[in-house]
């Protein structure tokens, strides 16, 4: 899930969370102050829901390495989770190494802005949010992203 957002992504000196259980620490150099929505079929099997995620761009660290489990999940990119108690780590762009990561890892708030969905069309009828976002769809999100060749 990339930022698509239409006004400057605004961006935190540094970001730091954790998963459930402590056993994997993340530190990412910047972090988007813009939330995005995903509501593809792979994000939603994946959370149990819509994804809620920040784009922490290419430079992420983590300790306790040895508790991640990557699951390359399609051709362009793969999802990262902790083995011992579950939690979602990231979604990362094979191609630049761009880090996507859920929201709700980070342990303070950085006045955080929901301001963008994506895979609008895939969207289940049974939730909805009231936010006003800029709102793409499957084949908006894909003709800005996948290079004419198709191939990330």
């Amino acid at each position: 899930m990339a930022s698509l957002t239409q006004q400057p992504d605004v961006a935190a000196s540094e970001g730091k969370g954790s998963c459930l259980c402590g056993a994997t620490r993340i530190c990412v150099k910047t972090i988007s102050k813009n939330i995005g929505v995903c509501h593809c079929q792979m994000c939603r099997k994946w959370t149990g829901g819509p994804l809620f995620a920040v784009d922490c761009g290419s430079d992420a660290s983590f300790e306790g390495e040895e508790n991640i489990t990557v699951f390359s999940s399609s051709q362009w990119a793969e999802r990262g989770f902790c083995n011992k108690c579950g939690s979602h780590l990231f979604y990362r762009l094979k191609q630049n190494n761009q880090y996507i990561m859920p929201v709700g890892l980070f342990e303070f708030p950085l006045d955080f802005v929901f301001d963008h969905q994506i895979f609008i069309d895939e969207k289940p009828s049974y939730y909805c949010f009231s936010n006003e976002t800029k709102n793409l769809t499957a084949a908006e999100v894909f003709a800005q992203f996948v290079p004419p060749t198709g191939e990330l």
